[in-house]
């Protein structure tokens, strides 16, 4: 054991310092950029299309084309939920407040608000440019890079990315999240429960994309009414420390008072990480799931992705960290991650508290689990192209829901989420900049909704022909 914690100490540092570098010089300047500039392109929708976001989420329950095999929004929403509303609401936000102090939460914020105009255009890209497969669509940025911009390489070289990033980074940190959490409620064996976990999740990737909707369309709701009203009632029992915290985020924020982390620069970064981890905004992984959804235009999908952004970070992570910061627990002290909130929550509502959370995290990581899986799935096809790719997939859904379930229950909490910055941070980068080429079309796309719904047609459609200078298949 001791030549195992050895090779995982180092590993972890070895790994962690090129995510530093990668973080640090390249990606902050390139994703805050990015988000800036699409915020000021898409003239500041996410602020001024709220109500438009929620009106076209529930207005999406069924399939509108073919209500019988399609994939409709909502369930391609409830996916992409799973994916964002994971362990990165929980334990992300609580790692978040110890390296980084209270004022990460700030940063998060920030990144979550400027950051949903890149989930709008990714999203709205991935519809633009789906593929038709005998059941659902499919597509994503590997296929919006070959299609979009002609380039094979760079199309492949993201399918690889993704799949590394959620079959084996992102999944270890739900199941490292997961077996901890059980560890320290039940006094289970990590890998007693990542084997019990593994088995769960084989149970739903296997039965392909459909399973995997059916199940987050169910558990998504469930679990995030479940956590928010346990919040709530935590928040107001708390609602005159309201303004106190909320300072004290903000101070910390800009370095004025650093309760914990090393300055303002950590701050930020951390912040910046975990909201990125959480919501996914501009890495390129909801794009994967938003392709599948059968709609009349493809901005819908923009609108109803961007609004999971809010949903993510400023509802649910924020509920976190209030409950954390409420609670009074020691942010400096040795206990982080998930075992953090579990103590923050017993703190406030005794013993059952650590019970709640271990079953919420148990659902939020699990949902995220097989959400994951599509990701990946989705890209394995990518590249198998035309081929019979049944034996590579087989082999897929062992390696994401049982190997890295299992190595995710057996490393350190350091060093999943060490390698889980490094696959986001390469990832996100090629997304970038793909969209940065490629954003001008869904901005067309943006400008052709808004005059539909300016002659006052309710239900705009989309039809190739708004965009003639690209070969866009599946639209009529």
């Amino acid at each position: 054991m001791t030549d195992w914690f050895s090779a995982d100490a180092w590993l972890n540092r070895t790994l962690a310092a090129a995510g530093d570098a990668i973080w640090t010089y390249l990606l902050i300047g390139l994703l805050v950029g990015c988000a800036l500039w699409f915020t000021v392109r898409v003239r500041f929708l996410q602020f001024r299309r709220l109500g438009e976001m929620f009106r076209v989420l529930g207005k999406s329950g069924v399939g509108e084309k073919d209500r019988g095999t399609r994939i409709s929004a909502f369930q391609a929403f409830s996916v992409s939920m799973a994916t964002r509303v994971g362990t990165g609401n929980l334990a992300g936000v609580a790692t978040a407040i110890t390296i980084g102090g209270p004022g990460a939460v700030f940063w998060m914020w920030i990144m979550a608000i400027f950051g949903s105009s890149l989930s709008f255009i990714e999203s709205t890209l991935a519809q633009l440019f789906k593929k038709k497969e005998k059941e659902s669509f499919i597509g994503g940025p590997a296929y919006y890079i070959r299609k979009g911009l002609g380039n094979k390489w760079l199309a492949g070289l993201f399918a690889v990315l993704i799949i590394v990033n959620f079959g084996l980074a992102n999944n270890s940190i739900q199941a490292n999240t997961i077996c901890s959490a059980m560890e320290g409620a039940l006094g289970m064996s990590p890998l007693l429960a990542g084997v019990l976990l593994s088995g769960l999740v084989l149970v739903v990737i296997f039965g392909g994309i459909h399973r995997i909707s059916n199940v987050s369309s169910i558990i998504v709701p469930l679990m995030a009414i479940s956590y928010l009203g346990l919040a709530l009632f935590i928040i107001c029992r708390h609602i005159g420390m309201i303004p106190d915290v909320l300072g004290i985020i903000i101070k910390d924020a800009f370095g004025i008072t650093q309760i914990a982390g090393g300055g303002i620069g950590v701050t930020v970064m951390t912040g910046i990480r975990r909201g990125l981890f959480s919501n996914e905004a501009g890495e390129g992984s909801v794009p994967n799931v938003a392709a599948t959804a059968d709609l009349s235009h493809p901005v819908k999908q923009g609108l109803i992705q961007a609004l999971g952004v809010f949903v993510d970070t400023l509802v649910v992570c924020s509920c976190t960290a209030f409950i954390i910061l409420f609670s009074g627990v020691d942010i400096t002290g040795d206990v982080s991650g998930i075992k953090l909130t579990q103590e923050a929550i017993a703190s406030e509502v005794g013993g059952i508290g650590t019970a709640f959370v271990t079953i919420a995290v148990f659902l939020f990581a699990y949902s995220t689990l097989i959400g994951n899986y599509y990701y990946m799935e989705s890209n394995v096809r990518y590249l198998a192209g035309k081929r019979d790719c049944r034996k590579v997939l087989f082999v897929s859904r062992l390696l994401s829901g049982c190997v890295f379930v299992l190595f995710g229950a057996a490393a350190s909490l350091d060093l999943v989420w060490t390698i889980g910055d490094l696959c986001m941070a390469l990832q996100t980068t090629v997304n970038l900049a793909a969209i940065i080429l490629l954003g001008r079309y869904a901005i067309k796309a943006l400008a052709d909704y808004n005059a539909q719904k300016k002659r006052g047609i309710k239900d705009p459609e989309f039809h190739r022909d708004t965009l003639p200078e690209l070969d866009l298949e599946e639209w009529e």
